[in-house]
Protein backbone atom coordinates (compact mmCIF):
# COMPACT_ATOMS: atom_id res chain seq x y z
CA UNK A 1 0.00 0.00 0.00
CA UNK A 2 1.33 3.17 -1.14
CA UNK A 3 1.28 6.63 1.44
CA UNK A 4 0.30 9.71 -0.67
CA UNK A 5 2.26 12.80 0.35
CA UNK A 6 -0.18 16.05 1.28
CA UNK A 7 1.14 18.47 -0.73
CA UNK A 8 -1.71 21.17 0.15
CA UNK A 9 -4.47 21.45 3.64
CA UNK A 10 -7.81 21.94 3.02
CA UNK A 11 -8.72 25.19 4.50
CA UNK A 12 -12.55 25.24 3.56
CA UNK A 13 -13.99 23.36 6.51
CA UNK A 14 -11.46 25.71 8.47
CA UNK A 15 -12.98 28.81 6.45
CA UNK A 16 -16.68 27.34 7.32
CA UNK A 17 -16.06 27.47 11.11
CA UNK A 18 -14.37 30.96 11.22
CA UNK A 19 -17.36 32.61 9.53
CA UNK A 20 -19.40 31.08 12.27
CA UNK A 21 -17.66 32.27 14.36
CA UNK A 22 -17.46 35.53 12.74
CA UNK A 23 -21.43 35.47 13.01
CA UNK A 24 -21.52 34.74 16.75
CA UNK A 25 -19.54 37.07 17.11
CA UNK A 26 -21.23 40.12 15.57
CA UNK A 27 -24.09 39.22 16.93
CA UNK A 28 -22.98 39.20 20.94
CA UNK A 29 -21.27 42.12 20.33
CA UNK A 30 -24.31 44.23 18.77
CA UNK A 31 -26.23 43.19 21.77
CA UNK A 32 -23.55 43.86 24.24
CA UNK A 33 -22.77 47.47 23.18
CA UNK A 34 -26.27 48.29 22.97
CA UNK A 35 -26.75 46.69 26.44
CA UNK A 36 -30.45 46.56 26.02
CA UNK A 37 -32.60 44.17 23.77
CA UNK A 38 -33.69 46.18 21.11
CA UNK A 39 -36.96 47.24 20.30
CA UNK A 40 -38.71 49.59 17.80
CA UNK A 41 -40.91 51.71 20.34
CA UNK A 42 -43.79 53.33 19.34
CA UNK A 43 -44.17 57.32 19.68
CA UNK A 44 -46.19 59.27 21.58
CA UNK A 45 -46.16 63.21 22.14
CA UNK A 46 -47.10 62.98 25.81
CA UNK A 47 -43.84 60.76 26.73
CA UNK A 48 -41.74 62.22 29.68
CA UNK A 49 -38.49 61.15 30.05
CA UNK A 50 -38.05 57.92 31.77
CA UNK A 51 -36.12 58.65 35.44
CA UNK A 52 -33.41 56.16 36.70
CA UNK A 53 -34.95 54.86 39.78
CA UNK A 54 -32.75 52.46 42.46
CA UNK A 55 -35.44 49.44 42.41
CA UNK A 56 -37.17 48.57 38.95
CA UNK A 57 -37.92 46.26 36.63
CA UNK A 58 -37.58 45.88 32.97
CA UNK A 59 -40.03 43.94 30.69
CA UNK A 60 -39.60 43.59 27.04
CA UNK A 61 -42.21 42.03 24.79
CA UNK A 62 -40.50 41.76 21.11
CA UNK A 63 -42.50 39.89 18.32
CA UNK A 64 -44.20 37.85 17.81
CA UNK A 65 -44.64 36.61 21.90
CA UNK A 66 -41.22 36.81 23.40
CA UNK A 67 -41.29 38.19 26.83
CA UNK A 68 -37.72 39.09 28.40
CA UNK A 69 -37.90 40.23 32.35
CA UNK A 70 -34.51 42.68 33.04
CA UNK A 71 -33.02 41.02 29.63
CA UNK A 72 -33.84 37.00 30.34
CA UNK A 73 -35.80 35.37 28.47
CA UNK A 74 -39.12 33.69 30.05
CA UNK A 75 -42.62 32.51 29.30
CA UNK A 76 -45.81 33.94 30.54
CA UNK A 77 -46.00 31.61 33.07
CA UNK A 78 -42.12 32.07 34.31
CA UNK A 79 -43.06 36.12 33.90
CA UNK A 80 -45.57 35.55 37.22
CA UNK A 81 -43.61 33.05 39.05
CA UNK A 82 -40.84 35.47 38.98
CA UNK A 83 -42.85 38.31 39.78
CA UNK A 84 -44.40 36.72 42.67
CA UNK A 85 -40.63 37.46 44.50
CA UNK A 86 -40.82 40.99 43.96
CA UNK A 87 -42.37 44.08 46.02
CA UNK A 88 -45.50 45.39 45.10
CA UNK A 89 -44.35 48.92 44.94
CA UNK A 90 -41.55 48.25 42.46
CA UNK A 91 -41.32 50.37 38.90
CA UNK A 92 -42.31 48.10 36.45
CA UNK A 93 -41.12 49.13 32.88
CA UNK A 94 -42.71 47.81 29.93
CA UNK A 95 -40.90 47.98 26.57
CA UNK A 96 -43.35 46.58 23.72
CA UNK A 97 -42.42 46.61 19.96
CA UNK A 98 -44.67 48.47 17.99
CA UNK A 99 -45.70 45.35 15.93
CA UNK A 100 -45.94 43.21 18.90
CA UNK A 101 -50.08 42.47 18.83
CA UNK A 102 -51.93 43.86 21.38
CA UNK A 103 -53.11 40.54 23.06
CA UNK A 104 -49.30 39.68 24.21
CA UNK A 105 -49.08 43.13 25.63
CA UNK A 106 -52.62 42.42 27.08
CA UNK A 107 -51.70 39.21 28.95
CA UNK A 108 -48.63 41.18 30.44
CA UNK A 109 -50.60 43.86 32.23
CA UNK A 110 -53.14 40.80 33.08
CA UNK A 111 -50.41 38.89 35.09
CA UNK A 112 -49.07 42.55 36.83
CA UNK A 113 -53.01 42.96 37.43
CA UNK A 114 -53.28 40.03 39.43
CA UNK A 115 -50.57 39.96 41.22
CA UNK A 116 -51.39 43.67 42.29
CA UNK A 117 -48.52 45.63 40.63
CA UNK A 118 -49.54 49.49 40.70
CA UNK A 119 -46.12 51.02 39.83
CA UNK A 120 -46.42 50.47 35.81
CA UNK A 121 -44.94 52.30 33.19
CA UNK A 122 -45.00 51.89 28.94
CA UNK A 123 -41.88 53.01 27.83
CA UNK A 124 -42.65 54.75 24.32
CA UNK A 125 -40.30 57.50 22.29
CA UNK A 126 -41.48 61.19 22.52
CA UNK A 127 -42.82 62.32 19.22
CA UNK A 128 -41.52 65.66 17.48
CA UNK A 129 -43.37 68.31 16.52
CA UNK A 130 -42.63 69.40 13.08
CA UNK A 131 -43.77 72.28 11.97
Amino acid sequence: MEEKEFDYINVIPLVDIMLVLLTIVLTTATFIAQGKIAVNLPSAKSAEKLRKEFKSVEITIKPPRTIFLDGVKVSLEELEEKLKGYPRDVRISIMADRTVKVATFIQVLDVLNELNFRNINVVVNKEENEI
